[in-house]
């Protein structure tokens, strides 16, 4: 199992994430809504410092992620990411003032239930902490050719279910291939210093495929309900990562019997990411439409609610 530090560290990376999203959404609240593209949005945004502390938070969750990566198991760290919906729910409610459900609070439940019970009856070794180029080759290979086919897919479907979870799967590829990444740019921080961390591939890399994720998560929301695409990248994200540790890092997971408290976990966290998705808070803070005007590509004033 991961070192406890590593833990921390990941709770606190999805707790900074959690709050930069309820940050920047409160943000993008206060300015003046448009139907297309505004060049001035950003000199708006810069002027909230609501907007600069969600910045702030974005930076933060980056630099705890990195250091979880850094002591931790790969298979550990990034599945602690599906607690950030949740956590971003509980600050929204105070800082946005929406309502969670008592079906909301079921989804947190089951969802922190189910990460708790299958890692601990994973219970993942940390392996090694740099991988050999000859096997990034074929995880790069495989990984890119699994988001080609999603987006694929996506594209030949119209707006609604289907085309949100196939750019979600996508996603989830990404960030799962960012993380590996990061993990081996920070291994080149830690033996070479700054030097080795900038002239080292993979820091290029993850900042390639994280912008791509942030970019196919952003087709994911716009594409169709948040019930069709938060349960695949929840889930995903957690075992692409999962199977990238033991790939690339040589981590090692519990199998036989242990498979069924596992796949009992798993259950739970899926179930508690259905039941998420559906509080009507979860969609106002991704920005996830389930509107006929959103499907059909309305403007941001006709689905976006008044500004309290």
């Amino acid at each position: 199992m991961a070192p406890w530090p590593s833990v921390v560290f990941a709770l606190l990376a999805a707790a900074s994430n959690a709050l930069a999203t309820v940050l920047q959404r409160r943000a993008a609240r206060t300015v003046p809504l448009s139907a297309g593209l505004r060049l001035g949005l950003l000199v708006d945004l810069l002027h909230r410092a609501v907007w600069i502390g969600g910045m702030l938070a974005v930076v933060a969750a980056a630099c705890f992620q990195a250091l979880a990566l850094s002591q931790g198991a790969l298979s550990v760290v990034q599945p602690l990411f599906v607690l950030e919906l949740p956590l971003a729910l509980l600050i929204g409610r105070v800082l946005l003032g929406g309502r969670i459900p008592r079906s909301g609070w079921v989804g947190v439940a089951l969802l922190v239930v189910g990460l708790g019970s299958a890692l601990a009856a994973a219970a993942p070794t940390i392996g090694t902490a740099h991988a050999p180029f000859g096997r990034w080759v074929p995880a790069l290979v495989v990984c890119a050719g699994v988001i080609a086919a999603a987006v694929l897919a996506a594209l030949r479907r119209g707006a609604g279910g289907v085309r949100a979870a196939c750019f979600a799967a996508a996603t989830a590829v990404a960030y799962a291939l960012t993380a590996a990444l990061m993990k081996d740019a920070t291994h080149a921080w830690q033996v070479g210093g700054p030097g080795a961390f900038f002239t080292a591939w993979q820091t290029y890399g993850f900042a390639v495929v994280g912008v791509m994720a942030i970019f196919l998560l952003e087709n994911a929301m716009q594409s169709g309900p948040l019930t069709a695409s938060q349960p695949v990248l929840t889930l995903g994200d957690a075992l692409v990562s999962l199977s990238l540790g033991v790939t690339l890092y040589d981590e090692r997971v519990r199998s036989g019997w242990w498979l069924l408290p596992e796949a009992l976990g798993v259950a739970l966290v899926l179930w508690g990411a259905m039941l998420l998705s559906r509080v009507a808070l979860a969609r106002d803070l991704t920005g996830a439409q389930d509107t006929p005007a959103a499907a059909s590509g309305g403007s941001a004033a006709e689905t976006e609610p008044p500004c309290p």
